[in-house]
């Protein structure tokens, strides 16, 4: 793996760590939503939802454009494929794992013939 792919996905993976972001960009799926919109769900100020907002916009999850005196934030999906190809390996080496497990298991339970 290239260094700035490394760069980039503990970016990602930083960004992800933290629950109030990961419903950030749950609430985000939705749709485009004023920074007031995302934050009234939370019970912490607005000054915190926009630190959490910068972290996803660092990692390149989310952007923002203003309208206004207005910040709108919208998703951008495709920066998690990274991530979630990363991911995959290690959820296919499971599975192979897992398989053969079963088959083990399966194996060792068969009666006698």
């Amino acid at each position: 793996m290239n260094s700035s792919l490394d760069t980039q996905l503990d970016h990602i993976f930083s960004a992800l760590s933290d629950h109030t972001r990961r419903r950030l960009v749950h609430a985000l799926a939705e749709g485009e939503k004023s920074i007031g919109q995302l934050a009234e769900p939370f019970e912490i100020s607005l000054v915190a939802v926009s630190k959490h907002l910068r972290v996803l916009e660092r990692a390149g999850i989310i952007s923002r454009r203003i309208d206004g005196r207005t910040h709108f934030c919208r998703l951008h999906p495709e920066s998690l494929t990274q991530a979630l190809d990363w991911i995959a390996i290690y959820r296919s080496f499971w599975d192979q794992r897992l398989s053969k497990m079963k088959h083990l298991m399966e194996k060792e339970t068969e009666p006698d013939a």
